[in-house]
């Protein structure tokens, strides 16, 4: 089915997922599906930390006689009869963290990381002055599709924030240079969309002026690896962004329905609707069988339904050559030679150059690993995984990790990026399950049961201990593979809005999701209690809401945020948290301890 139907009637799924990231994935569900292996509720599970001495059986994972400490209050205790006596910290929400008094901060493992993702519109504004670009505008509204000023320089402005949390990776949504106009919003076409997120990319070789420079995104990187902070680039092979108006005009392609150029301002992108259109009406203006959609990416690129172009399958009857949220769809499977599209051939400023016999995956993985080996990028979150053939991501993980070798080889002097090139899928709805993505050249997939599982352990986290014993037996087992796992996400909740905001659920999260095996993944406010956005008629539109710095600056957050802090600051000192063998010591106070070679801990919760 086209992108812009012809008979310029969006069906309801389109309507829908012009303003869903989360739809490109396959995803219209408003969150996973729960697994069922909670038996705590958040209404009336909650189980009283204790304040009180605890006696905490610690195995063999400490010594006799051996002092640990709790890093949580710093108190100190010695083993005696294979036991400690502590006293939780009274912020500590009933916990112990226990460590060897001489444990030595732990070498960074993967499956260890703790990684943070940030919109990187919606973070941090560190220069005013590349608000507006394009001719981009605010709606003086609610604001829920235009850009709010994020980028590079406030990112790297709050690196220092992110390395008190205990953070060794953050993932920035794709800087690429996106689609200069917008899309309609939503089911009822309530706003405007424009790319703010990264997702619609227009020219995948220069930043959005919006987000900043190559030189903002070289500090951005440098600083971060200056702090021991990896880098991880979200980025898409499957489709580039919608054609807009003012993409259109800007670029001189498509064209528009004979004389009805009148019903559009000087500037195609400022056209508003009239008082009973909404902001999907625009398609009536556009001629998609116009000859000059030649001059956009060409049909030996994509499939799009539009001119001479091939048209798209559904992505469920064909999920590689499927259009997803009537996207265009690149011919990635494609083994024939093209041309640099028309478009980008007369864009005064991209760096994109013709490549000799290169076909549409030559060039974007070209495009992608640039970064790589001009910035030392050191890994890639991908996204639609599912939606592209294995052997783009075999080769992207190749030309990637030989891009990090140029890159290491250009700076001598840096102490990161790690050896090897760091990949984890998207693949809607992927559990903790070792599947082919692991070898499609991915180090990990996202784990989408964390989201549901998490609330029970929220409540009590003894609740958790079926799967942390899972998700540990499953990854350290004969075949060994990682998955990351999250609590809130752009594409499906905010969990402060699933416990209806209640600060102590959102303090014990931290737990739940620290604590779990393999990547933690923490969406920028988990650890703030950032609210949920406005929406419009998108549902998702709300989770990527302004990062709540003034909750921070006031102190309206700090024992929720302080005590994130401290739980990430741990599983940054201890990779065995998150690589390590789990093993349940005790169920009243409940205990376990996590090994991964000399490294160990053990970590007790007690109640009431």
């Amino acid at each position: 089915m086209n992108p812009y139907p012809k008979n310029l009637r969006l069906t309801a799924s389109l309507v829908t997922c012009l303003s869903l990231v989360g739809c490109a994935s396959g995803q219209l569900d408003t969150a996973a599906p729960p697994s069922g292996n909670q038996s705590a509720t958040v209404n009336n599970g909650q189980c009283t930390a204790t304040r009180s001495e605890m006696t905490v059986p610690v195995g063999d994972t400490f010594a006799e006689g051996e002092w640990v400490r709790d890093f949580y209050s710093g108190e100190k205790a010695r083993v005696a009869n294979g036991e400690i006596t502590l006293t939780p910290s009274p912020e500590a929400e009933g916990l112990l963290l226990l460590e060897a008094v001489d444990a030595p901060q732990q070498s960074f493992n993967w499956a260890g990381a703790t990684v943070y993702f940030t919109v990187t519109d919606r973070f941090a504004n560190g220069r005013t002055d590349n608000d507006r670009n394009y001719g981009r505008k605010p709606d003086s509204k609610d604001e829920i599709g235009t850009f709010h000023g994020g980028d590079f320089a406030g990112l790297t402005e709050k690196l220092d924030y992110l390395e008190e949390l205990g953070i060794n990776a953050v993932w920035i949504t794709p800087p690429f240079e996106q689609i200069h106009g917008w899309v309609g919003g939503g089911d009822r076409g309530d706003f405007q969309h424009y790319g703010y997120h990264g997702y619609y990319a227009l020219d995948f070789t220069r930043p959005d002026a919006n987000f900043g420079t190559r030189e903002e995104f070289r500090t951005l990187v440098e600083e971060a690896h200056a702090r021991g902070i990896r880098v991880v680039m979200d980025v898409v092979m499957n489709h580039p962004g919608y054609a807009t108006l003012q993409d259109m005009q800007t670029f001189k392609f498509g064209g528009l329905r004979d004389g009805f150029e009148k019903h559009l301002p000087g500037r195609w992108g400022d056209w508003q609707p009239e008082s009973w259109e909404d902001f999907h009406a625009y398609h009536a203006l556009i001629d998609y069988d116009h000859p000059d959609w030649n001059h956009w990416w060409g049909k030996d690129w994509v499939r799009a339904g539009i001119g001479d172009y091939d048209s798209a399958p559904q992505a469920s009857i064909d999920p590689v050559k499927g259009s997803l949220a009537f996207l265009p769809d690149f011919k990635t499977e494609s083994g024939d030679a093209v041309d640099l599209p028309l478009f980008l051939r007369n864009k005064e400023n991209t760096r994109a150059r013709q490549l000799d016999d290169a076909t549409v995956r030559d060039y974007l993985i070209t495009w992608l690993t640039d970064w790589v080996r001009e910035f030392g990028v050191d890994g890639f979150r991908v996204d639609t995984a599912k939606h592209v053939e294995p052997e783009a991501w075999q080769e992207l993980k190749a030309e990637a990790q030989k891009a990090l070798e140029t890159y290491r080889a250009n700076n001598p002097g840096q102490a990161l990026p790690a050896e090897d090139f760091w990949m984890v899928a998207e693949v809607f709805p992927h559990d903790v399950t070792r599947s082919s993505y692991f070898d499609a050249g991915f180090d990990a997939v996202i784990n989408f049961d964390l989201q549901e599982e998490a609330r029970a352990g929220a409540a009590c986290l003894p609740e958790m201990e079926s799967i942390y014993s899972n998700y540990a037996g499953k990854m350290n087992g004969d075949t060994p593979f990682n998955v990351m796992s999250y609590i809130s996400s752009h594409d499906t909740q905010l969990f402060s809005r699933i416990v209806d905001n209640d600060p102590a659920m959102q303090k014990r999260a931290a737990g739940a999701l620290l604590f779990t095996p393999g990547t933690s993944q923490i969406f920028y406010g988990d650890e703030s209690a950032r609210h949920f956005g406005p929406t419009g008629s998108d549902g998702h539109q709300g989770t990527r809401s302004d990062m709540n710095w003034s909750d921070i600056a006031n102190g309206t957050v700090a024992p929720v945020l302080s005590h994130w802090q401290k739980l990430g600051q741990f599983r940054d000192r201890h990779s065995a948290i998150g690589a390590g063998e789990h093993r349940q010591l005790a169920t009243e106070p409940y205990v376990f301890s996590r090994t991964h070679g000399d490294d160990r801990v053990v970590i007790a919760f007690g109640t009431e």
